[in-house]
């Protein structure tokens, strides 16, 4: 893939108002319209790539990243259409293949170059799709999209626009005083955690008020019904597939599917984690991604 790059680290107008450390890149691959993502840079070392998953941002990584920090250097983006990144100019397809391609030049306008990457759900199909063109070193994969049956996928898209409804609806009001107890914070967010009354309240807080907002939501659910939306062998690159136990939203299951797919990857049970483990466990998902990487090495 071949791509051109245009103007580099640009702030929106509203910048003042931007948490510290946010930044945003805005890159175009050949043949597209720009892609504009906003981004966080933290510690030193290699790059990690984190990539989240719909619905969600980049700090569904938040208490990942301080345990990595001193390893690597992380790089946490909200893909187009969620957290603080702009949607995608509408001409831009929503394919695998095309998020691949932008980016590749995201990476290449950040000056980063084959990075380890690790992606939750829709980040961690991704990140195997960029495995497969290439692109990274290793992949750490929690709970990848893309690895169902006809029924385990409508099932699971019921689940998120129920979530997606019932956000929409509450009042943020009567959110945040659920928010504030464990029981309430069962309530609300049960279905994807596993240990939903030990996430802090901001934390719940947050990423409903990103699934709430997100405006590439419905388009990429779209795009994720079609058939086959992973295929093939990842030959060459050290792959890690980590599936929370507990996880409600994608069975465990799927992950003997993603195995029989790709044959030397590392299978990791995520004990008592649901389908968002970089909440349940933080600590582990920085352990299994350390070992992951760990793989490049060794080759």
């Amino acid at each position: 893939m071949s791509c051109s790059l245009i103007a580099t680290a640009k702030r929106p107008a509203d910048a003042a108002v931007t948490p510290p450390g946010v930044s945003f890149a805005e890159a175009r691959a050949e043949g597209l319209a720009p892609v504009t993502v906003a981004y966080e840079r933290r510690g030193t070392g290699e790059p990690l790539l984190l990539l989240h998953g719909l619905g969600h941002h980049r700090k569904a990584w938040e208490r990942v990243v301080p345990l990595l920090a001193q390893e690597y250097e992380t790089i946490a983006i909200d893909l187009p259409g969620f957290g603080q990144s702009p949607d995608l100019d509408p001409a831009v397809p929503r394919d695998l293949e095309t998020a691949v391609a932008w980016l590749e030049a995201v990476l290449a306008e950040l000056n980063v170059y084959r990075p380890q990457v690790a992606g939750h759900s829709l980040g961690g199909l991704i990140g195997l799709r960029m495995a497969q063109a290439g692109l990274a070193r290793s992949v750490t994969a929690l709970a990848p999209a893309g690895f169902w049956t006809s029924a385990e996928r409508w099932y699971a898209y019921a689940v998120l626009n129920a979530a997606r409804h019932a956000s929409r609806l509450m009042p943020e009001a009567a959110v945040a005083r659920l928010a504030l107890s464990a029981a309430g914070r069962a309530a609300l967010t049960g279905t994807l955690y596993g240990h939903p009354d030990l996430c802090p309240a901001e934390e719940t807080l947050a990423a409903l008020k990103t699934l709430r907002n997100s405006q590439a939501f419905t388009a990429t659910l779209r795009a994720g019904r079609v058939p086959n939306l992973f295929a093939g062998d990842v030959p060459g690159v050290p792959v890690t597939i980590a599936w929370g136990t507990r996880d409600r939203l994608l069975p465990p299951r799927q992950a003997a599917r993603a195995k029989a797919m790709i044959p030397a990857a590392r299978l990791v049970p995520l004990p008592g984690c649901g389908h968002v483990p970089m909440s349940d466990a933080p600590e582990l998902v920085a352990r299994v991604i350390r070992d992951a990487t760990a793989a490049t090495s060794q080759a």
